[in-house]
């Protein structure tokens, strides 16, 4: 297992300042919710990292786990589970005791947006974090970005250029020139599912192609 050698977000983050308004109206209406930056789940050791473009506010914002609370947790830990990336059971409380396989979670930005959309400065301040987090996970080799939002900000905490060289295509896998593979994903809310934008089996094919990139 590796330490971690890179600070989460603080509690009480002051970078952004819509998102801390927003942080301290929530805190005032729901005072049994997380409300803060959530910081990611699983090991740094591990080969696979998944990126989603922030918290759901009735998901991480609440529990404090990456995608857990709300539907697009359902889809996306039953798939990590079919997998072979996760073990227990997903019960939608960071308490389930799930596990994590050599996979871990995080988000492009650490609170929740209004609306679930960051402003670009927002993704500015964040991305530190995410850079600083890729730089201590030594085994990496693939990270799936969940939608277009978070596909942006890899390139961009990876400083590959140009971005145009590599598109979002749900279940592309780009090899870049950092020597990472990037699988790219629509991102699995209960929107995309529900205009047939994303179905399960659409998913499952990105998994499957991760997990036979990982065994070649």
């Amino acid at each position: 297992m590796v330490a971690s050698s890179f600070e989460e977000p603080p509690l009480d983050c002051p970078r952004c300042p819509r998102l801390v308004g927003f942080r301290h109206e929530l805190q005032g209406l729901h005072a049994d919710w997380k409300n803060a930056p959530v910081r990611s789940f699983g090991e740094l050791d591990a080969r696979l990292l998944i990126v989603g473009l922030a918290p759901g506010m009735r998901g991480a914002n609440r529990t404090g786990r990456p995608f857990t609370g709300d539907y697009a947790g359902d889809l996306l830990y039953s798939t990590l589970l079919k997998f072979g990336f996760a073990q227990g059971t997903y019960r939608a409380d960071p308490n389930d005791g799930l596990h994590l396989v050599d996979c871990r979670i995080a988000n492009a930005v650490r609170c929740l947006p209004p609306e679930n959309k960051p402003l670009p400065i927002e993704f500015t301040a964040c991305r530190p974090f995410l850079q600083a987090e890729l730089a201590v996970m030594p085994n990496l080799r693939v990270l799936v970005a969940l939608g277009k939002g978070a596909h942006d900000q890899i390139l961009r905490a990876l400083t590959v250029r140009p971005a145009g060289a590599y598109p979002f295509i749900h279940n592309r896998l780009h090899k870049l020139p950092t020597g990472l593979v990037l699988a790219d994903s629509y991102h699995c809310s209960r929107y995309n599912t529900n205009t047939g934008r994303l179905t399960t089996e659409m998913f499952h094919q990105v998994f499957e192609s991760v997990r036979r990139s990982l065994e070649t």
